[in-house]
């Protein structure tokens, strides 16, 4: 596939060019870091391009998104980054758009919903690279000691399930990571389960909608207010509560498809169901996508699309799927796991992708909105919290943003 598709180019094409890209790490240590992914790539990519080189920087995610900002401020922007966030640069004009880079068998095969969410004033210039869904994790023998014989399919049935679980001396029944780690996160997940979001239909904040406000005083009163979380969840972070779930220790939480190669590797015996709403199934589940740009100050268009032509093949994005257990970011690898018996326990958080909500990052303002977000969400479900107030103050500070195009 990679050796047919429109712009793979050839050793002519851009002779003697050295292309930078700053990644972002998805291994969890030195032994599978991905720099060992791009590593191969790229030697795989210079074999059938000989006239363009790539150099790739790789920093972990607490590092690459500043180090790109510190670059592009510096006037010395990579040809490519692989990043959290994409509109800054798109508003101030720094990109290339996707479909100067791609060609078009390449660019349409990137799933819709994520190829929507890359979009900036209705033109894609987020390219997805990795992606996930999020689906109930539960302990299996945890449920079985407590008697429960199904997994929770309403918020009532996750009340009943983790006072159970609370009963047999289970640490930690539900956990409910709102500390400042991905709260973001956690919050839209249980908007969406709620019937909200952090948008309405046309785009705007809706952040304090009456939704959101019923579901988080749900969780004020019915999880945190009875007992069922273990902790206070402003202190609890993701890693966290998926370290306590690997450990046995944790009954049921929101999760995405690396927990579960962390609880295999514990030996925990898990399932999987879609997030639950208040009376039944959530109304929509809440996906997450990284993303590939591209800048144009370089002026390496040409031999850029060459080489993200290659990056997005087939085999490509399955073997990064594969290797560090994220969804397919194209309808062809999406196919091709979904027909393979090897990723079945990822199957139901990929046919979730296609109509999974995204958080609004095609708004300039949503970093600094999904910051106060991670200082304030947590305080508003602990047990002397306001909701509504939270709730509101991060609309009011959201709409000022995204007002003044900051």
């Amino acid at each position: 596939m990679t050796l047919t598709l429109t712009g793979c180019g050839s050793s002519s094409e851009g002779s003697g060019v050295t292309l930078t890209l700053v990644a972002a790490d998805y291994g969890d240590n030195k032994a599978n870091s991905s720099e060992h992914y791009w590593d191969a790539l790229v030697r795989a990519f210079e074999k059938r391009n000989p006239g363009i080189k790539v150099e790739v920087k790789v920093y972990n995610w607490t590092q690459v998104d500043k180090k790109v900002e510190e670059l592009v401020h510096a006037g010395k922007a990579p040809d490519m980054a692989q990043i959290g966030a994409y509109a800054d640069y798109a508003a101030s004009g720094k990109l290339y758009s996707a479909d100067e880079l791609l060609s078009i068998p390449v660019q349409a095969d990137f799933t819709p919903s994520l190829a929507q969410a890359g979009e900036y004033q209705r033109v894609q210039y987020g390219m997805p690279f990795g992606a996930s869904t999020r689906r109930l994790f539960y302990n299996k023998k945890l449920f079985a000691a407590a008697g429960i014989t199904t997994p929770p399919q309403t918020w009532a049935d996750i009340v009943s399930d983790a006072t159970a679980l609370k009963a047999k001396g289970v640490k930690t029944p539900f956990a409910l990571p709102f500390g400042p780690e991905e709260t973001q996160a956690e919050t839209l997940q249980w908007m969406l389960a709620g019937g909200g979001d952090y948008t309405d239909n046309i785009g705007k904040y809706s952040i304090s909608s009456p939704e959101n406000v019923k579901t988080f005083e749900w969780l004020q009163k019915e999880l945190v207010g009875k007992g069922l979380t273990g902790a206070d969840p402003a202190k609890v972070n993701r890693e966290d509560a998926f370290a306590g779930f690997a450990d046995g220790d944790v009954g049921m939480l929101n999760g995405h498809p690396t927990l579960m190669k962390q609880a295999e590797a514990k030996g925990v015996d898990y399932g999987t169901v879609e997030l639950p709403g208040p009376y039944g199934r959530a109304k929509a589940t809440m996906g997450v996508a990284d993303w590939m740009m591209a800048f144009k100050q370089n002026g390496h268009r040409s031999q850029v699309g060459t080489f993200l032509n290659f990056v997005y093949s087939e085999q490509n994005v399955l073997k990064f799927s594969t290797d560090y257990n994220l969804l397919p970011v194209t309808t062809s690898a999406s196919h091709a796991m979904l027909a393979d018996d090897r990723f079945s326990k990822l199957h139901g958080f990929l046919n979730q992708l296609p109509n999974a909500h995204f958080y609004p990052s095609d708004k300039t303002s949503w970093p600094l909105v999904s910051k106060t977000i991670k200082a304030r969400m947590g305080i508003a479900v602990g047990p002397r919290g306001n909701p509504s107030a939270v709730l509101t103050d991060i609309e009011n500070t959201a709409d000022t943003a995204d007002n003044s195009g900051e």
